[in-house]
């Protein structure tokens, strides 16, 4: 991997604001994010990169804060980046649903980082009026999971 071409990628993340550039060519990929594994490669053959092409992703969509505080209720945020479950074990009921009584301290989610399992637990007594993220699915650091009335 070329150093010049991994420094211009993080160099395009800051100036740009996004999460993760990809580029890749042939059997070559280089992915560059602010996640917890900063850079990481894969290569499914021994060509050379020729040529470079890019593609972007992007986090949460900026509005959301401002939709959720329409709709009400005291947001529990996502304490890091990571993949969200719902429930203890996959086949096993979720920790809350919609229309649930919390109390302070019960886990809500489990945040799976680097191999280690994380929980998301309510900071007041409440009713769970919205989960707003499915289970399985990556999550962003201070992501809206769900709102608690």
């Amino acid at each position: 991997m070329d150093d010049a071409l991994i420094r211009h990628l993080a160099q395009l993340l800051d100036e740009t604001g996004l999460t993760e550039i990809e580029v890749g060519t042939g059997r070559e990929r280089l992915r560059v994010s602010r996640a917890a594994a900063a850079v990481s490669t894969s290569l499914v053959g021994q060509q050379a990169v020729a040529d470079s092409e890019f593609s972007s992703r992007r986090g949460p969509e900026v509005g959301m804060t401002e939709e959720v505080a329409v709709s009400g209720g005291t947001p529990v945020r996502a304490p890091m980046v990571g993949t969200v479950y719902t429930a203890p074990e996959p086949e096993a009921a979720p920790f809350v649903s919609v229309g649930g009584k919390v109390h302070k301290g019960d886990t809500l989610f489990i945040i799976e980082a680097m191999k280690t399992m994380n929980p998301v637990t309510a900071s007041l007594d409440g009713v769970v009026k919205e989960i707003l993220i499915e289970n399985g699915n990556p999550v962003e650091y201070d992501e809206i999971l769900a709102l608690v009335e």
